[in-house]
Formats: structure tokens, sequence, C-alpha cells
């Protein structure tokens, strides 16, 4: 059985995900994609050996799969109708999620599916096993390149101007939630821990600006009854766009590979 696709955005994550999927994966088959600028997109879509027919946001929850690889803003434009059609959706703007987890309710009436993909991060397994008995306390500490983080609503709020910097400064301290909702374009990561975890308020977020580092660092610690583990992730950042990173758009391909795969491996 051949599941249908269909992607929202073709940037930094959307195109790579696009392409990897017109090339060949067995079980999938791209069929629609949409995008804030039509012109660009079918510009894109260019050389595709079969290219997806380019239509309206809401039209992508004709598809089996819908996956989000938008701008923050355009979250809900992608994410409700889909789950309302009782599709799976994939979001890739997982940060937009939390404070949007009626969408949860609504997909548990719809039957569809809400499947978020470990993105930039790494042993959300671990976390989510963790998850199953007591957790004491969970962290992330990121550091990014300035450019990374530049343009951040938490950032122009408080005028902080991380390009002008000659060493590292903690820009944000807080819980997950209060940093999805400042970094949306940054700290997906921060969401994804938190859904697989102990929750939005109670996981603990440190954000730095770091000029001497060229990757996105992401460091997870974990005090639960069963086990106390701390890993550390660094991400080559994209080259179209420095605030996600080269193994996002492989994560998303990764998650739907499992969702048709006969053998899957992980939780």
């Amino acid at each position: 059985m051949t599941m249908s696709v269909a992607i929202a955005g073709l940037g930094a994550i959307g195109l790579p995900l696009a392409r990897a999927l017109d090339s060949g994966i067995d079980g999938l088959r791209l069929v629609t994609v949409a995008a804030r600028d039509p012109v660009k997109a079918r510009a894109n879509l260019v050389g595709f050996r079969a290219p997806p027919r380019l239509v309206e946001f809401p039209e992508l929850a004709d598809a089996d799969i819908v996956v989000e690889a938008t701008p923050a803003a355009l979250f809900e434009r992608v994410a409700l109708p889909a789950i309302e059609a009782g599709r799976i959706f994939v979001p890739a703007s997982v940060g937009a999620l939390l404070p949007r987890m009626h969408l949860a309710r609504l997909a548990k009436q719809t039957g569809a599916r809400i499947v978020v993909p470990t993105g930039a991060l790494l042993g959300l397994d671990a976390v989510r096993a963790a998850a199953e008995g007591p957790i004491e306390s969970v962290n992330l500490i990121t550091r990014k390149p300035p450019l990374g983080l530049a343009g951040a609503p938490y950032l122009e709020k408080h005028g902080i101007d991380v390009l002008d910097i000659d060493r590292p400064i903690k820009v944000f301290e807080g819980n997950a939630l209060d940093a999805a909702a400042g970094f949306p374009a940054n700290v997906n990561v921060a969401a994804a821990l938190a859904l697989a975890g102990i929750g939005p308020v109670r996981t603990h977020v440190q954000i730095w600006a770091d000029p001497g580092i060229t990757r996105n660092i992401h460091t997870i610690e974990v005090e639960a009854e069963a086990a106390r583990f701390s890993m550390t992730i660094e991400n080559v950042p994209s080259v179209d766009n420095p605030k996600t990173g080269k193994l996002t758009p492989l994560s998303l391909l990764a998650c739907l590979r499992g969702l048709v795969s006969p053998l899957k491996v992980g939780s």
C-alpha cells in the first residue's frame, strides 16, 4: 500500500524532503505541495521526475499524510484542515503546537494522528521511556551562532542585539512554553522534548548566543527514577536557513519512512 504525502512549505526543510520523496521512497508518493510564494515554488519543482500539484494550503488535507514545514505563523492553516480530515499530520514547527493542544483533542475526535518527528534533537526515545515512570527534571541547553537567533520575537521585545556580541551570552532562561513562543523559528527542539517528557511548563530551557561556534548545539539533561542521562548533539545549520539544521529534513524523512516500513526501530 502506498500512502500519499503533501508538504506545506518548500524552504530549507520542505524542499529537501520533497526532492527525497520524488527520488522514490517505497510506500510513499508525493502528490501535492503548497507555499506562500507560488512562483518560487514552481521554480523549485523544475526537474522533479513526477512534479506534485501546487495547491492552496487547505487542499493538502486530501493526502494521507500532511507535512508542515512552514513559518510558525502559517501552522494552523495547515494543521487544522489536516486534522479535521482525519489525516496523519507531521509538524516541523512543533513549537507552534504547544499553545494549540486543542488540536490533539480534535484529532482524537476525527481519528487523525499528530506525529512529532525527532527533528534536530536526539534521545527522545530515552526521554519517552523515562516518562513512563517518575521524572524529577528535564533541562535543555541550546547554543547557536548569533545569526541563527537573530530576529526572534523575544530578542526584539527585549532589545537584545545578538549580532553585535564578542562572547557567549545567555539570552533566555525559562520553561519550554515561553521558549517556543519567544523563539518560534529556533527551538522546536524544546517543544519536542517537552511533549516527550514532563510537559512544557516543567521543562527548563536555556538559550545562548555564541559567536565562537558554527553549529547548533543542544544538550539534554534528564534526572529520572529509571535513569540519569545527558546527551549533546551538534547540528550543521542549513545553508538556506541558519535557524534550522541540515538534520531536520532528514529526520522528517526518517519519520515518514517509519509510517510505512514493516520494520520500525525505536519507540
